[in-house]
């Protein structure tokens, strides 16, 4: 991991130049290093992590591809690749969230693209359409098309996704990681029946957002 590598960079380089410092200059530094080197490792290690969880398919369900909370369920047009109205909901991940992205529906991968971008606030109305984002989506065995956006925020400059066009995929599967804080917006059709509110707390995987 590279912030782990720079937190023990920095030690290193530390204790080479703790010559110069005299003792008590010296002890105060070391132990706020110490500190802040901890802290630094714990968050990293906290946020990174991924979770064993039991996800029930279920294929009249759609599951929330991320944790986090809901902050915007509308109804809107989707340009892309739908080209379509849609029911969007959009969740939004903080630093202290477990940031893999699991699969809200199973089918096959019928779109991918990765789009660079700026690195707005990931609540900003323009994040969706001006930041670093990678569109997937996903074809149903009935012929439903979902798609889903991954899209980086101020802090979250890595996006990754494991899928790609034509790959079978199951629900609840891991297809994406976004570091440091983030958003994933989904796009349903319009009859599908929303089961969350603007504030809920979402778990990637375990949440019901919809149902068809």
């Amino acid at each position: 991991m590279a912030t782990t590598a720079i937190v023990v960079i920095v030690n290193v380089v530390f204790a080479a130049v703790s010559s110069f410092f005299s003792p008590t200059v010296y002890s105060i530094l070391s132990t706020t290093l110490l500190v802040v080197s901890i802290v630094v490792l714990v968050l990293v290690l906290q946020f990174f992590r991924i979770p064993s969880i039991n996800i029930i398919k279920n294929e009249k369900q759609v599951l929330a591809p991320a944790d986090g909370k809901v902050v915007v369920i509308e109804e809107t047009e989707e340009p892309e690749h739908l080209k379509s109205k849609r029911k969007q909901i959009s969740i939004f991940m903080s630093p202290i969230n477990v940031h893999v992205n699991r699969m809200p529906v199973a089918g096959t991968i019928s779109y991918t693209k990765y789009h660079p971008g700026k690195y707005l606030v990931a609540w900003h109305p323009k994040s969706s359409t001006e930041n670093e984002r990678t569109t997937i989506a996903v074809k149903m065995k009935n012929g439903t098309e979902v798609l889903f956006r991954q899209i980086a925020g101020a802090l979250a400059r890595r996006i990754k996704w494991y899928v790609k066009e034509g790959q079978p995929i199951e629900q609840g599967d891991e297809f994406g990681f976004i570091k440091f804080g983030s958003r994933v917006d989904i796009f349903l059709p319009l009859d599908a029946h929303i089961t969350v509110k603007v504030g809920d707390v979402t778990r990637g995987g375990k949440t019901v957002i919809a149902e068809f």
